[in-house]
């Protein structure tokens, strides 16, 4: 049985012409049946800078904008020899009607907001299917498809949730052809549909995600994510030069890593080829004939430490009173404060009478979040940290190794521990004046060079 294989592009494999025709020889050469790409690169930036400009500015400001995006779309189908440029000049009208819109009407509905995002995905998958044609040369169909046919969410713009089951459902109505190996799909990572019909967003970095969702729809075998990187490493060789490309890392680590601040890959991607049984190869499709890194139920080795990853941006509030002693209910209290406010924790630690949680610093912009959790407790806010994690095996139940870390970090000051939850993450809060160098040292002492 032919293997079903589908493959993710992301902007910057998506960049110009050259990149696309690079990017289509990769999508070829694995044998990809699906192909799910993002925006060009730099043109979601763009339709966000536009949405804002639209309502705040006059007319003329946004026409810069859209004229630039108009010119860079333009410029690529110019390069991979379009001719007809109906279907995306139709489009780029799409982008000037709903951003003077939202100019006249000086508001942008969530709805609106999606609706205007999705047209980046919407235009590089034509681009793209063009750059398929010309290095398949007639040897298979190629076919742009609308994602939203099957992506089916529920109507929380910005951050819609897949409903899985019409999902699989509609990818087997929908897209049969391509598991049969009769045609190759081009189609759109971020955006879905709601049941009234409307497009929806999954939400920034949401591409990897729906490739991840229509891989588990489809009943794939691979997923293969190509970005501008040949896999994932030790941690961000932008932090620590000697970093390490890893050949292989399983699923709970990699999920660890992902949800603490890795980049590479958007933290839910995995949860689908989990449940879907479906191995992950993360690679560059500028270098595919580089390693990579393949994502794996089991590894054929699991040392202590793996990787480490840094989350910047990290607010800690230690919420007191001496009403938690010996009194149950009362954390339930505190966190049912933060579930009213859709704000998400990523570390805790509780005390007698204290509970200290992490949260990214936008939360602290909701001033009602803060204002509720004083009505129960005295909450103390700590700014401009950063949660540095290592990510391993067998964490929580190796002796001596909290000994190693703090001989390793040496004089920098750890605000707080998180351990236990886990036996594959050990996370700490620094300041964020220090954290690169907390990196550097946990990682020579435990990586090397």
């Amino acid at each position: 049985m032919t293997k079903i294989i589908v493959a993710k592009f992301g902007g910057s494999s998506m960049a110009d012409a050259v990149a696309m025709k690079r990017s289509a020889g990769v999508a070829l050469e694995h044998k990809a049946n699906l192909v799910t790409v993002s925006a060009t690169y730099g043109t979601t930036n763009n339709l966000i800078k536009l949405s804002n400009t639209a309502l705040t500015s006059e007319w003329k400001d946004c026409e810069l904008i859209v004229n630039e995006i108009v010119e860079k779309h333009h410029s690529i189908a110019h390069d991979l020899e379009i001719t007809d440029l109906t279907q995306l000049d139709k489009l780029l009208s799409e982008v000037k009607t709903i951003s003077k819109g939202i100019n006249l009407l000086k508001d942008c509905s969530p709805k609106a907001f999606d609706a205007i995002q999705s047209l980046g995905e919407r235009m590089s998958s034509l681009l793209f299917a063009r750059a398929l044609e010309i290095s398949w040369e007639g040897k298979k169909a190629v076919e742009n498809f609308d994602i939203r046919k099957v992506l089916r969410t529920d109507d929380q713009f910005g951050k819609a949730q897949p409903i899985i089951e019409d999902i699989k459902s509609l990818c087997n109505k929908h897209l049969s052809k391509c598991k049969s190996g009769e045609v190759i799909y081009v189609t759109q990572g971020f955006i879905g549909q709601s049941e009234d019909g409307f497009t929806t967003t999954l939400g920034r970095g949401g591409s990897d995600y729906s490739a991840a969702l229509i891989a588990e729809g489809l009943g794939a075998d691979t997923l293969q994510i190509w970005t501008d990187v040949a896999g994932i490493a030790t941690t961000d060789p932008r932090i620590v030069s000697e970093a390490k490309l890893m050949s292989e890392i399983t699923f709970s680590e990699a999920a660890e890593l992902a949800t603490f601040g890795a980049k590479i890959l958007h933290p839910t991607t995995l949860t689908p080829a989990l449940r879907g049984g479906i191995s992950v190869y993360v690679g560059s499709s500028y270098e595919p004939h580089a390693t990579g890194t393949w994502i794996k139920t089991e590894c054929s080795d699991a040392p202590l430490i793996r990787a480490m990853a840094i989350k910047k941006d990290q607010s800690l509030l230690t919420i007191s009173t001496p009403k938690m002693l010996h009194s149950h209910g009362f954390l339930f209290e505190i966190f049912k404060v933060f579930n009213q406010h859709k704000v998400s924790i990523d570390s805790v630690t509780t005390s007698e009478i204290s509970v200290s949680v992490t949260v990214d610093d936008s939360a602290l912009l909701n001033k009602k979040l803060i204002s509720e959790l004083e009505t129960l407790a005295t909450v103390k806010v700590e700014e401009n940290l950063c949660l540095v994690s290592l990510i391993g095996n067998n964490i929580n139940h190796t002796a001596g190794l909290a000994g190693q870390i703090f001989n390793a970090l040496g004089d920098i000051n750890v605000r707080m521990i998180c351990l236990g939850a886990s036996k594959h993450n050990f996370c700490f809060l620094v300041s964020d004046a220090r954290a690169h160098e907390a990196v550097k040292k946990l990682h020579t002492h435990f990586i090397g060079e």
